[in-house]
């Protein structure tokens, strides 16, 4: 795909052996106007040419590092290594995402945090409760209010044109599940 959303300018900085380029935006999208300057990456595919992703500010990304989606990189943040930030993710501050670390959902990253590995989807505030549910001998992570349609220990056959309602052992008794 053809890159229509920013260039490489000639403003660059040298980053352990790297050249990293300062982006312009070449059109307008999401909060960012055309001409706006933004951070540095090291080449197109660190940087997603085809939605609202952007690198702002003093911020690199750099390595096999990918941000697209509606994600955001600013501040002085690094993401480099083979880590992704996506959707509508953002790191900033001296933030550092790196190795195969994911940032995605709505997760922001800031302060002076580094991550190296795992998938990090949300954050919480003001000490909320994270609650836990059981889910095919995993567990599902998850906060606030959530409704989960709880499985039934019951089936329906249809039989001759009629369905019945009967218990999952009876029916696995039967040989019908």
């Amino acid at each position: 795909m053809k890159n229509t959303k920013y260039k490489l300018t000639k403003i660059s900085i040298d980053v352990f052996g790297k050249k990293l380029f300062q982006i312009e935006a070449l059109e307008s999208f999401g909060d960012i106007s055309k001409g706006e300057k933004g951070g540095y990456i090291e080449k197109e595919d660190n940087l997603s040419v085809s939605d609202n992703a952007w690198v702002y500010d003093n911020a690199w990304v750099y390595g096999e590092a990918r941000v697209f989606g509606n994600a955001r990189v600013f501040g002085n943040a690094r993401v480099y290594g083979n880590a992704r930030v996506y959707d509508n993710a953002r790191v900033s501050g001296e933030a550092r995402v790196f190795g195969e670390a994911r940032v995605f959902g709505e997760a922001w990253v800031y302060g002076e945090i580094k991550i190296l590995a795992g998938l990090f989807f949300g954050m919480r505030y003001n000490k909320e409760e994270i609650k836990y549910k059981e889910n095919e001998g995993e567990e599902l992570i998850y906060k606030g209010d959530a409704k989960f349609e709880e499985e039934k220990d019951t089936v329906i056959i249809t039989c001759e044109g009629k369905e019945v309602e009967i218990s999952k052992e009876s029916a696995k008794n039967l040989n019908l599940i």
